[in-house]
């Protein structure tokens, strides 16, 4: 994750949201309703394009809750490159801004429901599952680590029955430039953002 902070009121905010055909790391089976025991996962290559051209508005959240941004309202572009699914974001979202400037965001995450998957061995204990297709409804800028584990599920109900909401986060660096600030401020921004990498992979969480 590439953070700019242009002004006091916006910051530029891009990067890799999840990369395809990669496994995760193990997840707990409650992270997915059809799991029978723990699971790797991974995201089949095309997945992400179908998605965002069936939702061209998907919205951009706070850590899965308040809406900072959307396609729709110009402030999120989505694609899938050969790497993964990309995003670039302009926020002037007060909080948001302000956790850039304070070193407190943390990476990306997305949610995503009406999955159809593959499952297969993995390992002793541990099942693969490849999603083959799904609907994207949001991507999330986070305060908190984003590495690749199943961060929440939801059981909800729909028109259509029940609608199973499925929320990953993914590993990234961040980077942060600050363009509105003081040499000084600049630095002491990149000290921090380097000791939470640092906190990161001495848990083992890189």
């Amino acid at each position: 994750m590439k953070i700019e902070i242009r002004s006091a009121n916006e910051a530029h905010i891009s990067g890799y949201i999840n990369a395809v055909e990669r496994d995760s790391r193990v997840l707990p089976k409650q992270m997915c309703p059809k799991a029978t025991s723990d699971f790797v996962e991974k995201v089949s290559a095309g997945a992400f394009g179908r998605a965002i051209s069936r939702n061209p508005n998907v919205r951009m959240l706070l850590d899965h809750g308040r809406e900072v941004g959307s396609v729709g309202g110009g402030t999120l572009k989505l694609r899938e490159d050969a790497i993964g699914l990309h995003g670039e974001a302009v926020i002037t979202d007060p909080e948001t801004v302000q956790a850039a400037r304070e070193g407190r965001l943390m990476g990306w995450s997305f949610g995503f429901e009406k999955a159809h998957d593959s499952w297969e061995p993995y390992r002793e204990g541990v099942q693969r599952r490849t999603l083959l297709d799904f609907d994207l409804a949001e991507v999330s800028i986070l305060t908190k680590t984003p590495a690749y584990i199943g961060t929440s599920v939801e059981t909800r109900a729909a028109a259509d029955g029940v609608s199973v909401m499925e929320r990953r986060g993914f590993d990234d660096n961040v980077e942060v430039t600050d363009m509105s600030n003081s040499d000084e401020n600049k630095s002491t921004m990149a000290a921090f953002y380097g000791k939470q990498l640092e906190i990161l992979k001495y848990k083992g969480e890189m």
